[in-house]
C-alpha cells in the first residue's frame, strides 16, 4: 500500500502547537471576516452541478435553491467507459469518457464545479499574526509557503482558510533568570491558517478534461473539504465536534479530521482495488490500517480536540465491514453516514452513498461564501505598491506636461512642412504616371548613344542588308541583333540548304567577315525548312555606298506595309 501524502520538506522546521484561545476575550470582527472563504456573491446560483470522478464512475451532483438555501436535487451516476489500455492522464481522453457519461445521463449541466483529490494538493498549516485585510494575508501566506514548497511558487496555485484565532501560551518561567522589574510581555493572538497548494499543470489539467467534456468549469475545490461540507448538509454531528470522516472508494481510501468546520488534518492513501469476493478482507484490513495509522498520526501532532466520532462514507460495499474492524481497533464510535437528512429523493439515495465530495462540491458552491477552496478563483495577494515607482511617474507627470507645449510647436512647424511635402507628392505622383514613357525614351537614348560611341550605323547596316539578301521567296530573317562591337547575329530561315549557301556567298561579297554555317532541318508550314544562325564581323574597311545595290522587288502579295485593319472586320 503506498501513501499519497505529499512528501514535507525535511528541511522544513517543525511547528509548534498552541492552545485555543478563549475567543470572547480577541476582537471578533477580524476573525469573522476571514472565516469566511469569500465575500458574499451578489446573486447565488439558481442551480449548481458537479461532477466527481470516482474511480471508474462519473458522480454527478444537481441543486436547487429553495427558501434562499441550497438543496440536492438529484444525484446520478453512470460509469466512465475508458479502454483498459487509456491512459488517464491525458485530459482529452478522460474529457471524452465524461462527454459519453452525461450523454448517457442525458444531462446538458451548464456551469460545473469539481474537485481536485488530496492526493494532488500539499496541505500546510500556517501560524500568522491577525491581519484584517484578506489580500495581504494572501501576500503573508504565499511568502511563507514558498519556502516549503518542493517546486516554484510560480507553478502553483495557493488558496487558504482561515481556522480559527488562538494565542500562543506565556513562555515558561526560567528558574535561573534573576526576577526583573518588568513582567514579560503576553503573546499576540495569531491566525490558524490552513494552506492548500496545487501545481497549476493540474489545475490547467481539469480545465482542458471539461473543455474536452464539453462543459463550462467555473470552480474547482478541494475533495476534503467539499466531503466535511456533506457532513455538516447531513447533520451527523453537533455544530464544531471534532469528528473523523472516512471516504473510501475503489482505489483509495480518504482519512479527514474535521474541526471548527475546517479540515486541519487530512491523508489519502492508496489500496488495491477489491473486485472479488476473496479479496474483500484484504480492501477492508488495508483500509482499517490506513484508519489507524492516521489517527496516530492525528494524535502525535499535538491536537486538542478530542475526535467524538469517526464516520465511514462510500459505495466500495465494504463500508459496513470496514466499520465493525474499525469499532474493534479504536475506542471512538464509528459510524456509517447518514445522508437521510438531505431528504433525496427515492432514485437518488442509492447513488448519494458514494458522492459526499460531489454533495459538498455543489452544496459549497452554491452557499454565499462559495467554496473554501478554490484553485480556479483563489485568494489572490494585494498588489504591492511601489513608492520609487510613484515618484518616478510623477516626475514623468510633470515632464510630459512641457513635452506637450513642446509637441504642440513641433505639431504646427511640421504642419507647415507637411504642406510643401504634400505639392511635393502631388509632382510625384504625377510623374509616377509618365514613368513608363520616360523610361522608353531613356532606353531609346541609350541605344542611339551606344551607336554613336560605337561609330556604328546599324541602321545602315540594316537597310545594306535587305539589299543584299535574296528574295523573301526564298529566305526571310527572324531576328537581327548587335552581338557586341562590329558584330552582327542573324537568325535565318530558307527553303533549302543551297539557297543559305548562296547567302553565306553573298553576304562574303558584300564586305562581311562571316563564321561558318551550322545549317539545321526543321519543319515549316511556309516551307522555310532550313535554319540558321549567320555571325557576321563588319571589317573596318568596309564602306557602304546604298547607291550603288538595289534591294530585291517586293512580291505582289506582300502586306507587310497595308494600313491594319480595324476589329469586326469594319
Amino acid at each position: 500500500m503506498k501513501e499519497t501524502t505529499p512528501r514535507q520538506d525535511p528541511r522544513a522546521a517543525p511547528e509548534r502547537r498552541f492552545a485555543v484561545a478563549d475567543r470572547d476575550a480577541l476582537p471578533a470582527s477580524p476573525l469573522k471576516r476571514l472565516t469566511r472563504a469569500r465575500e458574499p456573491r451578489a446573486k447565488l446560483p439558481a442551480q449548481a452541478t458537479a461532477l466527481d470522478l470516482d474511480g471508474r464512475s462519473l458522480r454527478v451532483v444537481q441543486t436547487t435553491t429553495r427558501s434562499g438555501q441550497p438543496v440536492v436535487s438529484r444525484v446520478l451516476v453512470a460509469p466512465l467507459n475508458l479502454p483498459a489500455d487509456a491512459d488517464r492522464a491525458d485530459a482529452a481522453v478522460l474529457g471524452a469518457a465524461i462527454a459519453k457519461a452525461l450523454e448517457q445521463l442525458k444531462l446538458k449541466p451548464g456551469p460545473v464545479v469539481m474537485g481536485v483529490p488530496r492526493a494532488q494538493v500539499v496541505l500546510k498549516t500556517l501560524l500568522l499574526p491577525v491581519i484584517s485585510d484578506v489580500r495581504e494575508l494572501a501576500s503573508v501566506v504565499h511568502l511563507q509557503v514558498g519556502k516549503d514548497l518542493p517546486f516554484r511558487v510560480a507553478d502553483a496555485v495557493v488558496d487558504f482558510q482561515v481556522h480559527r484565532q488562538i494565542t500562543p501560551p506565556p513562555p515558561k518561567p526560567d528558574a535561573n533568570a534573576k526576577p526583573g522589574p518588568e513582567a514579560p510581555a503576553a503573546p499576540l493572538p495569531k491566525l490558524e491558517v490552513l494552506v492548500a497548494v496545487a501545481k497549476r499543470e493540474v489545475v490547467e489539467f481539469y480545465q482542458r478534461a471539461a473543455e474536452a467534456a464539453g462543459v463550462k468549469l467555473v470552480a474547482l475545490g478541494l475533495l476534503p473539504s467539499a466531503s466535511a461540507r456533506c457532513v455538516h448538509a447531513c447533520h451527523a454531528v453537533e455544530n464544531r465536534q471534532a469528528y473523523g470522516l472516512i471516504s473510501l472508494r475503489p482505489d483509495e481510501v480518504g482519512i479527514d479530521i474535521v474541526a471548527d468546520e475546517a479540515v486541519p488534518f487530512s491523508r489519502g492513501a492508496s489500496v488495491k482495488p477489491a473486485t472479488e469476493a476473496d479479496t474483500s478482507d484484504a480492501f477492508v484490513n488495508a483500509a482499517t490500517i490506513e484508519v489507524v495509522r492516521s489517527l496516530h498520526s492525528y494524535s502525535g501532532l499535538g491536537a486538542t480536540a478530542a475526535l467524538t466520532k469517526l464516520l465511514v462514507a462510500g459505495a466500495t460495499g465494504h463500508e459496513a465491514a470496514v466499520v465493525a474492524a474499525l469499532a474493534t481497533r479504536v475506542s471512538t464510535p464509528v459510524a456509517l453516514l447518514d445522508a437521510s437528512a438531505l431528504e433525496l429523493a427515492e432514485d437518488s439515495r442509492g447513488p448519494a452513498a458514494g458522492a459526499t465530495a460531489g454533495i459538498g462540491l455543489a452544496l459549497g458552491f452554491a452557499d454565499a461564501a462559495g467554496l473554501p477552496f478554490d484553485f480556479l478563483n483563489p485568494k489572490r495577494p494585494a498588489v504591492q505598491r511601489d513608492l520609487r515607482r510613484i515618484k518616478i511617474l510623477a516626475v514623468l507627470a510633470a515632464a510630459s506636461v512641457v513635452f506637450l507645449v513642446l509637441a504642440g510647436v513641433r505639431t504646427w512647424m511640421m504642419n507647415q512642412r507637411q504642406k510643401i511635402l504634400d505639392a511635393v507628392t502631388l509632382e510625384a505622383i504625377a510623374a509616377e504616371k509618365n514613368r513608363p514613357i520616360y523610361r522608353q525614351m531613356i532606353s531609346q537614348a541609350n541605344v542611339v548613344n551606344e551607336w554613336v560611341r560605337g561609330e556604328r550605323d546599324w541602321l545602315l547596316h540594316y537597310a545594306y542588308l535587305t539589299a543584299v539578301l535574296p528574295r523573301s521567296e526564298e529566305v526571310f530573317l527572324t531576328s537581327l541583333s548587335v552581338s557586341g562591337p562590329g558584330a552582327l547575329r542573324l537568325g535565318v530561315r530558307a527553303k533549302s540548304g543551297e539557297i543559305l549557301a548562296k547567302v553565306e556567298k553573298q553576304l562574303r561579297a558584300a564586305g562581311y567577315d562571316v563564321k561558318p554555317l551550322a545549317i539545321t532541318p526543321g519543319s515549316d508550314k511556309n516551307g522555310y525548312e532550313f535554319q540558321s544562325t549567320v555571325e557576321l564581323a563588319v571589317p573596318d574597311k568596309l564602306k557602304i555606298d546604298l547607291a550603288k545595290v538595289k534591294p530585291p522587288a517586293r512580291p505582289e502579295d506582300d502586306a507587310s506595309l497595308d494600313p491594319p485593319r480595324k476589329k469586326g472586320g469594319g
